[in-house]
């Protein structure tokens, strides 16, 4: 418990610096997370028993948080960087995934290697999606009670964290004090429903909160965090099961009491493409 608040104590202090600086500090920090994350899934599908080279992994995932940043404006429906664009990057992912297997000779090991390349890139790429809704983020009224203080995509990205980690604090309170019922012990044995539970509810309630004051309607915060909760504790349990796959307890050591950075992003790797999602669902309504 000591470790982890003397690493929680170093790295939320990282975070707000990132956020109080906004672009291009937010979106490199990002792609930092983002290529280590891939470096680390990559040892991670090597373990499991399929062949990942880390260079290709890391070299895609930051060339998709900056290939979205760069992309052209717009939003998911109409015309910004959108299906096309993800359909282009996973269709360079596969072939050239593809053409670095051929360099084995054996097909057994070529094929294992074109497949561990493809989620050793892909996998760590959905953290792309953050810096997505940090370019084409929803617009904030001017009344809301962050307008003065950060820009959209910033704000959303805030609401993201929060959630998350709310999420995470309280299954961890809730699951340490208040154990009840095995959840998923399969994948992962310390999960329990009340934590699950517990979590969610913590989540639900700070996105509903944040949402408002972000100057939108309650009912979409409350939307929005059952989505969050329910994605990023996928997430958590997707990792797991690469984890258990691989025979380790941690993607690595990076930060004393939290493991490596895979497993402080895996939550973010399938929340933020919900979020993502979800606020591209808002735009259409709101054009109804």
């Amino acid at each position: 418990m000591r470790q982890r608040l003397i690493s929680a104590a170093v790295l939320v202090p990282v975070v707000v610096i990132l956020f109080v600086l906004g672009d291009p500090w937010l979106t490199l920090g990002i792609a930092l997370l983002a290529a280590v994350a891939a470096y680390e899934a990559s040892r991670l599908v090597t373990w499991a028993g399929l062949r990942a080279d880390a260079w290709f992994a890391c070299a895609a995932t930051i060339l998709a948080v900056f290939g979205i940043r760069v992309s052209r404006g717009g939003d998911f429906f109409y015309g910004g960087p959108n299906v096309d664009d993800v359909l282009v990057y996973i269709a360079l992912v596969v072939i050239v995934a593809g053409l670095i297997a051929l360099r084995h000779h054996e097909p057994r090991t070529g094929f294992l290697a074109w497949t561990g390349n493809i989620v050793a890139a892909l996998y760590p790429s959905l953290l792309a999606f953050a810096t997505l809704i940090l370019v084409v983020g929803p617009w904030i009224p001017d009344r809301a009670f962050f307008s003065d203080t950060l820009d959209a995509g910033r704000i959303w990205i805030m609401i993201l964290v929060l959630t998350v980690w709310a999420l995470d604090s309280a299954a961890y309170v809730s699951g340490r004090y208040v154990p009840r019922g095995r959840f998923m012990n399969h994948i992962s044995p310390r999960k329990t429903w009340s934590g699950a539970i517990g979590g969610t509810t913590a989540a639900v309630a700070v996105c509903t909160l944040l949402v408002w004051a972000a100057g939108q309607q309650p009912w979409f915060g409350l939307v929005l965090g059952v989505v969050i909760a329910v994605a990023a504790q996928a997430g958590d349990l997707a990792e797991s099961m690469l984890k258990r796959a691989a025979g380790v307890k941690d993607s690595g050591s990076w930060i004393p009491g939290h493991g490596g950075i895979l497993d402080r992003v895996d939550s973010f790797l399938f929340a933020a493409p919900a979020m993502f999602i979800a606020l591209a669902w808002l735009q259409v309504y709101f054009r109804q």
